[in-house]
């Protein structure tokens, strides 16, 4: 189940419409509001409160975040959180934007050719999933477009210029990349949780199922399962994730050498992008 960033039922006076515009206009306003005279103790900034925010979610995760919580984290009443975000949902607007900064390592990372590019945004991706694993309960299908993700977006854009590509195809073959990302990372993640969560150590899980394989094995009933390597299912979730996105690309490369006239060969992919 996800939490919508921006969406929810909008009421007769369309409050979902309404908290749409309030997290724009946190996001887009440079990231202060005024201080009242008699209002939050020093020290108390918008970016401090979704920072701490940030923090909560990663130890907790999003379902335990509160504008309560969040307070007492700073040390503040939580009518102080209220003179600078209106709420939670307008909070995790502000997180998300966030988290995709900042803006300084895109542009240490300008000048890779357009393969490097994508593979450095799945990487710094995958990283920001499986560092911040709250994220992906966020619902981003109607993401809002704050500051950083708008810088991402065309930097990103930049990369595919004058590839022959149209701008449906620029998208597409942005958001297949980040499907397959998310797609793996939510697994990892998933994994990672299951022991914790069910009190079965993978060990156990395994040694527990292993009689039942190995018995419906010797009755020939799954003769290619039976043939697979025994490190077969040994790569880990990144390994899996570049796998999958080394053959994605692959076909991206295709169809952009054909738009070249450049009968197969794929265009240069410039140098290696930076590990994060």
């Amino acid at each position: 189940m996800t939490t919508d960033s921006a969406d929810s039922a909008d009421g007769p006076d369309n409050e979902g419409l309404a908290r749409l515009k309030r997290s724009l206009d946190l996001l887009w306003s440079g990231g202060e509001r005024p201080r009242p005279a008699r209002g939050p103790k020093p020290g108390l900034t918008l970016e401090r409160i979704v920072v701490t925010a940030i923090d909560l979610a990663n130890r907790e995760g999003l379902g335990a975040l509160s504008m309560r919580k969040v307070a007492g984290e700073l040390g503040v009443g939580t009518m102080s959180l209220y003179r600078y975000v209106p709420g939670k949902g307008e909070l995790i607007d502000l997180m998300v934007d966030h988290v995709n900064g900042p803006v300084e390592e895109l542009e240490e990372s300008r000048g890779l050719g357009w393969r490097a590019t994508m593979e450095f945004i799945a990487e710094s991706s995958w990283t920001l999933y499986t560092t911040n694993s709250w994220i992906l309960q966020v619902n981003q299908a109607r993401p809002i477009l704050g500051p950083n993700s708008m810088a991402g977006f065309e930097y990103a854009l930049e990369a595919l210029e004058g590839l022959g590509l149209s701008g449906q195809e620029q998208v597409g073959l942005l958001v297949a990349i980040d499907n397959l990302v998310t797609g793996a990372a939510r697994s990892h993640v998933l994994y990672q949780q299951a022991a914790q969560q069910s009190g079965v150590t993978d060990e156990e899980f395994w040694n527990t199922q292993g009689p039942y394989v190995e018995r419906a094995m010797r009755d020939g009933a799954f003769p290619l399962m039976e043939a697979l390597p025994e490190d077969s299912f040994a790569a880990t979730g990144e390994q899996l994730m570049r796998f999958g996105l080394g053959a994605l690309l692959d076909g991206f490369a295709a169809l952009i050498a054909s738009r070249a006239g450049r009968d197969g060969a794929a265009p240069a992919t410039g140098p290696e992008p930076p590990r994060r």
